[in-house]
């Protein structure tokens, strides 16, 4: 299986402007700029695209690890903080924090912690980040 995305950029790191897109078409000529990336104006950037896909991806995992103990969600709700920070001397990502909420009928708080665990460290974007993923899991009664 192969999933593409493409970005186009014109001008200088400042001024310039780029689009980015997916094959899938939800993301068509979606702009971004230096400034929807450094200055928090509105719009997309890496960063964002990046923890939308970590929030997915961890979120089917857990949904996964749940069904393994015949455990179904009634709600799994994820939000990702992707941290980018300056490390020698360049920009790099230095943490992926999740945090998740959940509704989960007859889960034990052993068995949630457990799945969640597991979803972390094995969807496939967790996988991909060389940095550290940090997430705080919370079952809803």
């Amino acid at each position: 299986m192969n999933r593409k995305a493409s970005a186009q950029w014109q001008g200088d790191l400042k001024t310039g402007k780029g689009t980015v897109s997916t094959e899938s078409g939800v993301l068509q000529n979606t702009a971004y700029s230096f400034s929807t990336r450094f200055e928090n104006v509105k719009g997309t950037n890496p960063e964002e695209l990046v923890a939308a896909a970590h929030a997915g991806c961890f979120t089917m995992a857990l949904s996964a690890e749940l069904g393994k103990a015949n455990l179904v969600p009634a709600s799994l709700r994820t939000t990702c903080t992707v941290t980018l920070d300056k490390v020698d001397g360049g920009w790099g990502i230095t943490e992926s924090h999740l945090e998740v909420v959940a509704k989960i009928p007859g889960a034990s708080q052993e068995a949630f912690r457990k799945a969640a665990e597991t979803a972390e460290t094995g969807c496939p974007i967790s996988k991909l980040f060389k940095t550290k993923i940090t997430m705080d899991a919370k079952l809803e009664p």
